[in-house]
């Protein structure tokens, strides 16, 4: 690998600004780059080469910091998101409680025997992918709010429970794994609790300021990854290490300053490394070949958007209910810790992962029809932190 592909997978991931810059359409940035990645990737051009280790590398950083900024984007100072906190959590019990016999019952019919794995799967939400959506479309009511409950509790609980659900006879190691990771990320919270309590971190951030340091990137991004080499090491996710430190920022309140730098460099660079790459995972071709596989991501992805669809009968709007289902993070976890250990076949992962990227395909769909009803569309209410 050079740096000439480097350039052509940030060339390609320009497709997802340029297919999101119409009004009319308004697709999340992460669908045109996803869809270009399939196109340079292995169903497409073989252009991009997913398996490279510099690449796989780069892409797994980029997840991580995905999760961070999704993390930090949970509103959990605001006043408002304690009120819809009960509601919010009565919709992930709801679609958790669906999607176990629905799970098990899409692995009756392939005979793949990963009911539980799938359950999963089609509980888990996306706030990588639904917190920025919410946040360009300006959706603040209410309804949008529960919506920000459910999906920060949906992703937090499932990425705890994939390990376990995937491989249940390491269930003990996987466990330990996930606690070790959620405690560093709460030792992380009570630090930065205690500098800014003591005025530290404002202090360092005026230094900063003033002198172009970057202290409050290269101290996030120190977090960040030294979380994330834990999980590595201890077999769990980065996205749960980026989550976590994400929440922690959010609790202890994200100054404005670090959150753009933060979106330069996951925005700007290893976001887009990581979608494209993603994209270019997918091997749609085998997926074609295997009709029983082809069959599996067709069951995933109605059972997925119907599962979270039920969530109208708690009085949900309907485009916010769908569009609650978006999944990314978890079934990219799945896939890649499933095939790495072989609990998963290549045309399994792949029927996994096509059935995500329908899911993310229909969020642009609610989205739309989340503005264009009115169900939320009134001006962003994030709080003010530090400048």
């Amino acid at each position: 690998m050079n740096l000439f592909t480097i350039a052509l997978v940030l060339a390609a991931g320009l497709a997802g600004p340029l297919l999101a810059a119409p009004k009319r359409a308004r697709l999340p940035v992460v669908v045109g780059e996803i869809v270009v990645g399939v196109l340079v990737g292995r169903t497409g051009l073989q252009w991009v080469d997913p398996t490279e280790p510099v690449l796989s590398f780069l892409a797994s950083a980029g997840f991580a910091l995905v999760m961070l900024v999704a993390g930090s984007h949970v509103p959990l100072r605001d006043p408002a998101l304690r009120v819809a906190l009960r509601r919010g959590a009565l919709l992930a019990a709801g679609v958790g409680v669906l999607a176990v016999p629905t799970g098990f019952g899409v692995a009756a019919i392939t005979g793949t025997g990963h009911g539980l794995l799938y359950a999963v799967l089609l509980a888990s939400s996306s706030a990588a992918l639904i917190m920025p959506v919410i946040s360009e479309y300006e959706l603040s009511t209410p309804a949008a709010l529960a919506t920000i409950v459910h999906v920060a509790i949906a992703d937090t609980v499932c990425i705890i429970a994939l390990p376990l659900a995937e491989d249940p006879g390491n269930a003990g190691r996987s466990a330990l794994g996930v606690l070790a990771v959620t405690g560093g990320g709460a030792v992380f919270w009570f630090v930065l609790w205690q500098l800014r309590k003591r005025g530290l971190v404002g202090k360092a951030h005026e230094v900063s300021k003033n002198r172009n340091f970057g202290l409050e990137l290269r101290v996030a991004l120190i977090a960040v990854f030294g979380l994330a080499g834990l999980a590595q090491l201890v077999g769990v996710s980065v996205m749960l290490a980026g989550f976590v430190i994400g929440l922690g920022l959010a609790a202890t309140g994200e100054p404005r300053r670090l959150a753009r730098q933060l979106f330069a460099v996951a925005d700007g660079f290893l976001g887009p490394v990581f979608f494209v790459w993603l994209g270019a995972s997918l091997d749609l071709r085998a997926l074609a070949g295997d009709p029983r596989m082809l069959g599996l991501a067709t069951l995933l992805a109605i059972a997925s958007i119907s599962v979270h669809a039920m969530a109208r009968l708690l009085g949900q709007p309907l485009p916010l209910a769908i569009l609650a289902g978006a999944q990314l993070g978890v079934p990219v976890a799945a896939v890649a810790i499933g095939t790495g250990t072989r609990l998963l076949t290549p045309a399994e992962g792949g029927a996994i992962l096509a059935a995500a990227l329908v899911s993310v395909g229909v969020t642009a769909w609610a989205a739309r029809r989340a503005a264009a009803r009115n169900v939320v569309n009134c001006p962003n209410s994030q709080p003010d932190n530090h400048h």
